[in-house]
């Protein structure tokens, strides 16, 4: 996809624009400060040329997806959802200062924060199968890192449902952490390449790398990258303090066989807890809904491609405490049911002068009272 330039920020009710956070192939992400309550807030959007419905279709996807996800406590938590003035889909989320995009090349992660992540992160693609979605799109880049300092799973915008697939889905991958079913364009994702995606990311934090790049230059282009997962030869990490249980696990999960995988995100996340056991830590809990939850949830519409959401027709003027944001920007519009006309100062401070008045007569009628008590000696 050839590279482009971002978009604009919106003009957003309740919202003021901070800066930029970043750009994907399809969307743009940009830190806004939420009005009330007061927060900052991440908000992807949609840059005002997209007419594509598959484009659509997967930002609702994500939208819809998050709303159903976002209580999970390892999935990126979604608040709103809408349409700007100039006609462009938004979805308002939980901002997240950190991610392990680069952390895991520059640093050495310590072995029971990556078991403790890759527990988390299993819990939370168990989540969403039950719920009958595939993320498609597991790696460390899509692994953000909360305020508290928690990881958490984010970016569902090319997630799809287990029970539909198309020839278009198929093209939708992050080559170095794709099962081989996957590069091989024989299916778009399914709960096994979810599980070697994952495996793939556990590999990457504790190694350094990809399972299957190498060091050298020119020797990791898409297509060499791709040869080798076809061939998925799992090769042990070259660290000491990788325990061997721990290797078995990955290896496992990355089979090249999906039937020889873990049977479910689950299975995988129970093994990484009993390597926690093995190296005498307490397991991380695996958060999965309530069977009656799972029962009771609706399915998803990944397939709807139409605008949905509340829309502004039209933007008011700003008012002048967003400017202190940023001087360039215009970054808050009026919402609808808020009134932000400032009365003039004749106007605000009449009341204060009938009040005024007010107290004065009440004050001077008492006085009359007690002196004509006091002159008379009773009444």
């Amino acid at each position: 996809m050839a590279t482009r330039l971002p978009s604009a920020p919106p003009i957003l009710p309740g919202l003021a624009y901070i800066r930029p956070l970043g750009s994907g192939g399809f969307a743009d992400v940009f830190l806004y400060e939420q009005d009330m309550p007061r927060r900052d807030v991440a908000v992807k959007v949609l840059p005002s040329d997209v007419r594509d419905p598959e484009l659509r279709r997967m930002f609702n996807a994500e939208a819809d997806v998050l709303a159903r996800l976002s209580a999970h406590p390892a999935i990126v938590t979604v608040y709103q959802a809408g349409i700007s003035a100039d006609g462009r889909p938004y979805i308002v989320m939980e901002y997240c200062p950190g991610s392990l995009a680069r952390r895991y090349r520059v640093e050495r992660i310590p072995v029971d924060e990556v078991l403790v992540t890759g527990v988390r992160m299993a819990g939370a693609l168990e989540s969403a199968h039950q719920a009958g979605v595939v993320h498609r799109d597991v790696k460390p880049s899509n692994i953000l890192i909360t305020t508290f300092g928690t990881p958490v799973l984010a970016d569902f915008g090319i997630s799809s449902s287990l029970m539909r697939e198309t020839a278009d889905e198929m093209l939708a991958m992050s080559i170095p952490w794709s099962a081989p079913e996957v590069v091989a364009e024989q299916t778009a994702g399914t709960v096994a390449s979810e599980v070697w995606s994952l495996g793939a990311t556990v590999y990457s934090l504790l190694a350094g790398h990809s399972p299957f790049e190498r060091r050298e230059r020119g020797q990791n282009t898409k297509e060499l990258l791709r040869r080798r997962i076809a061939r998925a030869r799992y090769a042990d990490i070259t660290r000491a303090d990788v325990p061997a249980a721990l290797q078995a696990a990955l290896a496992r999960s990355m089979a090249r066989d999906p039937n020889e995988r873990y049977a479910s995100a689950r299975e995988f996340a129970e093994a990484l807890r009993r390597v926690q056991v093995d190296l005498g830590t307490s397991p991380t809990p695996l958060e999965v809904p309530a069977r009656e939850w799972d029962v009771a949830a609706r399915p998803l519409d990944l397939a709807d491609s139409e605008l949905r959401g509340p829309t502004r027709s039209s933007v008011d003027s700003v008012p002048r405490r967003a400017k202190l944001v940023d001087p360039d920007i215009t970054g808050l519009a009026r919402d609808e049911d808020t009134a932000w006309e400032v009365p003039s100062t004749v106007t605000t401070a009449r009341p204060r002068v009938v009040l005024a008045v007010a107290i004065g007569t009440v004050a001077a009628a008492v006085a009359g009272l007690v002196s004509v008590f006091l002159l008379t000696g009773g009444f």
